[in-house]
């Protein structure tokens, strides 16, 4: 995937630049899983874009950042663009003490099932578990409204 940078002024906005990522990854048609590594401070829009992508596969459920239980799955109805159902595993590791905390949640069988979309806020925590090929999303804030995101 191409380097990408963007700054967007709303949570709306935010939400559509994780839709147009996670359509031009539909678009591939890949077999693999996408797994998309979130960097930022708090209230940097970490769990805005989840909720774009999550609006973008057609989940119903509230999304909301899974602080305390560590990681929430969503399953979405099949997807149009590639024609897959796909499930939605959102991590935050913000109370995260080590990967192994991770691991034990079965953090690798995700990363190795099928057609899985992972979202992990705070994945600097359990960098060495992180897989090579994954996208890293980058939040800063340029004032209370905007925010630059690199991809």
């Amino acid at each position: 995937m191409n380097k990408k940078q963007t700054l967007t002024k709303s949570p709306k906005e935010t939400k559509e630049f994780a839709k147009e990522l996670l359509r031009e990854w539909l678009g591939l048609n890949t077999n693999k899983n996408l797994v998309i590594c979130l960097y930022g401070n708090l209230g940097g829009g970490k769990t805005t874009f989840v909720q774009g992508l999550a609006e973008e596969l057609g989940i119903k459920e509230t999304v909301n950042s899974p602080t305390f239980l560590i990681i929430k799955k969503y399953t979405a109805a099949k997807n149009k663009t590639a024609g897959k159902k796909y499930s939605l595993y959102h991590f935050d590791c913000y109370r995260v003490f080590g990967y192994q905390e991770i691991l034990d949640l079965g953090f690798e069988e995700i990363i190795s099932g099928k057609n899985n979309i992972i979202a992990i806020e705070w994945s600097e925590k359990i960098k060495k578990i992180l897989p090579e090929e994954r996208i890293d999303v980058k939040f800063e804030f340029v004032d209370e409204k905007i925010r630059k995101i690199t991809i």
